[in-house]
């Protein structure tokens, strides 16, 4: 009797767990290597023996026992009709873990949190792509038995999503988190700059008006220097200035320059008259002649030079002369606007003159004749006029210096400048 009640109980038991490992079928997973389950004997029935006689309440205590669910056979890839039948999981969907509540204890390698520190230990990994990095067994990085907490799998530690590309983590990039782009860069643009920024039709407007206004000429007169000089006994006057008309490539310049002292003759005047070409945007090319009236005799020269706002905003200007009778004279001048406020400016000035030999009509020493520095400080009422107060220091050089001595003058002076600078 009691063989036949633990017969009984074993094969209820094994009707309970033949569905849960039905559904625990390990098989497909990559990388788990595991024995094709074995296909039971068939079994002859036994001759049915004649049942003893049993007590009724001992007969009442006995349960049936459950009916087990068929097992797949093995290889034939065939699942249970509920696996079958379940449609795949929408994405963004939560899964319930299917081995929930199961004890794994049981399974080889398979140990109960916390007994053993590799929660992988027991599987076989051979068929799982090699995440170690290269890295030798038993070294750091190598996968040993999908030890999570080791930082073997590359961008996993931590959850650091960082390293993935945005496709996987769902994340997107913009702003100044792009990658660095390979492109080439667009073609340089050799017509008119403006057609990459502005419209077709309002860059016609513009061609349009362009063509209206454009090319006209334009002239100017200004005078740099315009001062009254006061020296120890003898008080001065002198003028520089020019004046254009043109356009903003070929222009008509006429420059004149000159000085002299009250009550007595004017000493020195000249009168040029150019034709300028611009030959950079910041230069202009200059060619003519030029007519000394003072002193007597007077002199005229073929005049080449230039006039430039060189590098810092210094204007520059220089010149060469050929006279009528061979003389080589040079001219190099140059003066900076420093502006302390919108209306106050000092300008530091430098004017020198050369000559390749002596001329001793002009009272001119070869070499480095002559040499001024100024500086003046003035302020602008306006942009067309513009008193200013300043010092002016001159010297001969050289032979030129004898020549002054020799007619009982002083080879240097110092002036207190008044004036006024303007332009129309």
């Amino acid at each position: 009797m009691q063989l036949k009640l633990l017969l009984i109980a074993g094969g209820a038991a094994l009707g309970l767990a033949t569905p849960a490992a039905a559904q625990m079928d390990h098989s497909n997973m990559p990388g788990m290597k595991m024995p094709p389950p074995k296909t039971p004997a068939v079994k002859k029935p036994a001759a049915k023996k004649p049942a003893a006689t049993k007590p009724a309440a001992r007969k009442n205590s006995v349960k049936p026992a459950a009916k087990s669910t068929p097992r797949a056979k093995a290889g034939s890839g065939a699942r249970p009709a509920a696996s079958r039948s379940a449609k795949p999981p929408a994405p963004g969907a939560v899964v319930a873990d299917p081995h929930a509540g199961h004890d794994m204890t049981a399974m080889p390698g398979m140990t109960t949190p916390g007994a053993n520190p590799n929660p992988g230990a027991g599987h076989d990994m051979s068929a799982m792509p090699d995440t170690s990095g290269g890295a030798a067994p038993g070294q750091p990085g190598a996968m040993q038995g999908m030890d999570h907490g080791s930082g073997a799998m590359q961008g996993m530690a931590g959850h650091d999503m960082g390293s993935m590309p945005p496709s996987t983590t769902g994340m997107t990039m913009v702003g100044t988190n792009l990658p660095a782009g390979n492109a080439p860069p667009p073609p340089i643009p050799t017509d008119r700059a403006a057609d990459q920024v502005y419209s077709a039709a309002a860059m016609a407007h513009s061609q349009q008006h362009l063509q209206m206004h454009g090319g006209q000429n334009f002239s100017q007169v200004i005078f740099n220097l315009a001062e009254y000089q006061i020296r120890d006994g003898r008080d001065a006057y002198r003028w520089d200035g020019s004046a254009w008309y043109g356009g903003d490539i070929n222009r008509l310049v006429l420059k004149t320059e000159g000085e002299g002292n009250f009550g007595r003759s004017l000493e020195r005047a000249e009168l040029q008259a150019l034709y300028a070409r611009a030959i950079g945007p910041f230069t202009d090319f200059q060619a003519g002649i030029r007519y000394d009236f003072k002193p007597n005799p007077s002199r005229v020269y073929a005049t080449v030079g230039f006039e430039s706002l060189a590098p810092g905003f210094f204007d520059v200007e220089g010149a060469l002369f050929l006279s009528s009778k061979g003389d080589v004279l040079g001219r190099v001048e140059g003066y900076y606007d420093q502006r302390i406020t919108q209306r106050l400016i000092l300008q530091p000035r430098l004017e020198a003159e050369f000559a390749a030999q002596d001329v001793p009509e002009d009272r001119i020493g070869s070499g480095l004749s002559d040499l001024e520095l100024g500086l003046r400080l003035r302020y602008e009422v306006k942009r067309e006029f513009a008193p200013y107060i300043g010092v002016s220091y001159e010297r001969r050089v050289g032979r030129s210096a004898r020549f002054a001595r020799e007619d009982g003058e002083d080879a240097s002076s110092t002036s207190l400048v008044l004036g006024i600078r303007t332009w129309f």
